[in-house]
């Protein structure tokens, strides 16, 4: 069905007439439209998502797992589909696209299996007659809201330990990416109607109303700090609890001892893997005096060599960016810096042999200080702006310089300074030698502007479990303690 919402385990049509178009940043054409929903829909959504929790709570979670498990398989049959459908619209090179679906697979297998561990624990008593329980508790229906640059791991983030723990949801997927969410009925459509709901529409009618629904306890976000603001803001008197994962500004320091053949390579991936559209992509870099002219060179070198072009060509390194008004911020901020005395090593424009797409050349940036807005503020795009230190105290605060503290980088084989850095630099995930890999074992999340909670890992299935304490004595006796017992015969 055309412009349809997934509610209630079929395609429904929206309650609005207008329509969003989606657009392929490579071609710069528009491959399809879908609904602009309106709170009305949200409030079917709900609905539906409601009547599925009193059931899906009740679910054994051992089944409970079995569901997820099959979400995993069936995401790993449509691969290719999906990836091709996210590369359309998002324009992230299709090898990365495939990544992502196995990823995202993965992360479903993980909550099906963690999910089925425990209920909560049993700590001890003051009595022998008594029995103290901690229990974990589904808290009903789940607003999650996720971000066009992953738009299937970072739904799976979510979606994968809030059913683990016996929640039902309604996803909101980005504007730009709503087609490859849409497809997600199908790898859903064996759940119990309106376990998953999937409504797309834009953050102002269908976000705003699903953050502020009475019947919606909690929001969980990818996206900009700015967003992620406006969301507290509303969520704020229905006291809801909230998982924000928000922007980053994710530092890289390069200690004197680090290998330029490895760390060259390794900083280029962490800054520009999806055109640097990473919430954890590197967009601070200190080097070393040492090795501060060896690693500048080395690196425009190695960015001049990466591969523009279709990213449907599996020999593309980068795409288009996904929007061109994401690029003009780009472009905005690389001005700006040279305008107050940075350098451009290369890149710095548009390529002039792509006559169409979103494309921006990645950029080395060389005499920034932290004064510039491209090292202070989220950039979101293919640029390496790059600093020097005298010592490792200097690269520790500059590391801390920010009000971000998502993530953050170093390479060396010194252990004084891999302590140092772990127990002082301020941030979610520090990444030694080995830069942007994930754990789904490993809790992830932001310091500072950059959030609230944890995805991933146990904490990532707690952050949608309540808790509850049970207190029970078995005996039913009347304790010492209370007011005397003659007194309450006397008052019989």
């Amino acid at each position: 069905m055309a412009h349809a919402n997934w509610i209630g385990g079929e395609f429904v049509a929206s309650s609005s007439e207008e329509t969003i178009a989606v657009v392929n940043p490579y071609t710069e054409e528009v491959i399809g439209h879908v609904a602009s929903s309106s709170p009305a829909d949200v409030d079917r959504a709900v609905e539906a998502a409601l009547r599925a929790f009193s059931e899906w709570r009740w679910v054994p979670a051992v089944e409970r797992g079995d569901y997820l498990h099959e979400v995993a398989r069936k995401l790993r049959e449509a691969e290719d589909a999906l990836a091709r459908q996210l590369t359309l619209e998002g324009g992230k090179p299709l090898v990365e696209n495939s990544d992502e679906v196995g990823w995202t697979a993965a992360s479903f297998d993980y909550y099906a299996e963690i999910g089925r561990h425990s209920r909560g624990r049993v700590i001890p008593s003051i009595e022998s007659s008594q029995l103290s329980l901690v229990l974990k508790e589904p808290y009903g229906v789940v607003g999650c809201i996720v971000p066009w640059n992953y738009p299937l791991l970072l739904m799976a983030w979510k979606v994968a330990p809030a059913l683990a723990a016996g929640n039902t949801v309604v996803l909101k997927p980005a504007s730009v990416t709503p087609l490859s969410a849409l497809m997600l009925a199908r790898v859903f459509d064996h759940l119990p109607p309106g376990t998953v709901n999937i409504l797309t529409g834009s953050g102002e009618m269908v976000g705003n109303a699903l953050v502020t629904h009475p019947q919606v306890p909690v929001i969980a976000f990818t996206g900009s700090t700015g967003v992620g603001q406006q969301i507290a803001g509303l969520a704020a008197p229905h006291m809801k609890k909230l998982h924000l994962e928000l922007g980053g500004k994710d530092a890289f320091i390069i200690a004197e001892d680090a290998d330029p053949d490895v760390a060259v390579p390794g900083v280029a991936w962490a800054a520009l893997l999806n055109n640097g559209q990473v919430c954890t992509s590197t967009e601070r870099i200190y080097v070393h005096e040492s090795l501060y002219t060896e690693f500048t060179a080395l690196i425009t070198e190695y960015v001049q060599g990466l591969v523009l072009g279709d990213p449907l060509d599996r020999a593309t390194d980068l795409g288009p960016m996904a929007r061109a008004n994401y690029r003009a911020k780009v472009e905005r901020q690389v001005a700006d810096a040279v305008e107050r005395g940075a350098r451009v090593l290369t890149g710095g424009r548009r390529p002039p042999d792509q006559p169409t797409g979103y494309f921006y050349e990645p950029t080395v940036l060389v005499e920034v200080n932290r004064d510039m807005e491209i090292m202070c503020q989220e950039t979101f795009g293919p640029v390496l702006p790059i600093a020097r230190f005298v010592d490792f105290e200097e690269a520790i605060a500059l590391a801390n310089d920010s009000p971000y503290g998502l993530g953050a980088n170093l390479y060396t084989h010194n252990a004084s300074y891999v302590k140092r850095f772990y127990e002082e630099v301020r941030a979610g995930t520090l990444w030694i030698n080995d830069p942007l890999t994930d754990n789904d074992a490993g809790p992830f999340g932001g310091f500072g502007m950059s959030g609230l909670g944890r995805e991933l890992g146990e904490e990532g299935l707690d952050e949608f479990r309540e808790t509850k304490h049970v207190h029970w004595d078995f005996a039913m006796e009347p304790k010492e303690w209370w007011y005397p017992y003659e007194e309450y015969n006397r008052l019989r």
